[in-house]
């Protein structure tokens, strides 16, 4: 049986999902039609219900439940991993200066556009733009700021750049637990039997690339943009945790939490139960 399935060229991802859909592990029958995209593409696909199963940011779920379900293992969630606002100025930036400024995010429907929202709810001057072209848009003047994600983290100094805000430690400070990035969904129109499959092979091919690493493989670095092995195993490091393995109790609550967050700064689809956000 074939699936189509769809996932960022990011190293995190890529990491993740190498062994499956390269059948470097049993995958038990299964095969994956495999589409590579930035998030916020699949974040858009996800309200057309195009791919089988895809990457999500969460906020783009949360308005699609009665389309997908999430997988228990491929999440990118944890500590210290959330989205920088940058600018080029080294001086702090004041509140009222930054809700009246224009703000550059990688998308409407990404977890970084509801972290800033969620740090910064008066702010309202934004400008949609691809994760890769944000620190250009700062440098260029197009944006006074941006909300950088992925890679950018670890070169934004490179380019002159500065912190403002840690957005991912502001949601920590205030809830007390680690940032839900993006999660695994599948249809839920797919057999939940074939859905706990996918699961366990997605989880079984991190595990074959933990017990790899530190090797990165030939796929990470085909799609990881000319990023040196230093930059790829930070970005691993940092988006690859246990939750990837397995959400957890934890991991859930994170989501849960961020589910009844967004329901009152974005509008969110209804959910008669939390319990329905997952698979299991």
């Amino acid at each position: 049986m074939k699936l189509t399935l769809g996932y960022s060229p990011c190293p995190n991802d890529t990491f993740i999902f190498d062994a499956l859909v390269n059948k470097k592990i049993d995958t038990e029958g299964l095969e994956f039609d495999v589409v590579l995209e930035d998030v916020e593409t699949l974040n858009k696909w996800a309200y057309e219900g195009k791919l089988d199963v895809t990457k999500l940011s969460f906020p783009a779920f949360f308005q699609n439940p009665n389309k997908y379900v999430l997988l228990n293992s491929g999440a990118a969630l944890g500590n210290g991993v959330g989205p920088l606002l940058i600018s080029k100025s080294e001086i702090q930036i004041p509140k009222s200066k930054i809700q009246n400024s224009t703000i550059a995010l990688p998308g409407e429907n990404t977890t970084a556009n509801f972290l800033f929202s969620f740090a910064y709810p008066e702010a309202k001057n934004k400008i949609f733009v691809r994760f890769d072209k944000i620190e250009d848009a700062v440098l260029s003047g197009e944006a006074a700021l941006g909300v950088i994600i992925h890679e950018n983290r670890f070169t934004y100094r490179q380019k002159g750049l500065h912190k403002v805000t840690d957005l991912g430690e502001y949601w920590e400070e205030k809830m007390k637990l680690p940032v839900p990035l993006g999660g695994i969904a599948i249809k839920r129109s797919i057999d939940r039997l074939l859905g706990l499959k996918v699961e366990k092979l997605i989880k079984r091919s991190l595990g074959f690339a933990f017990g790899h690493y530190p090797l990165i493989s030939d796929y990470v670095k085909q799609h990881a943009q000319e990023m040196s092995d230093e930059v790829m195993r930070q970005h691993i490091e940092l988006y690859v945790t246990d939750f990837s393995l397995d959400l957890g109790e934890r991991g859930k609550k994170a989501i849960e939490t961020l589910y009844q967050s967004a329901s009152v700064h974005i509008p969110v689809s209804s959910i008669q139960s939390s319990s329905r956000l997952f698979l299991s």
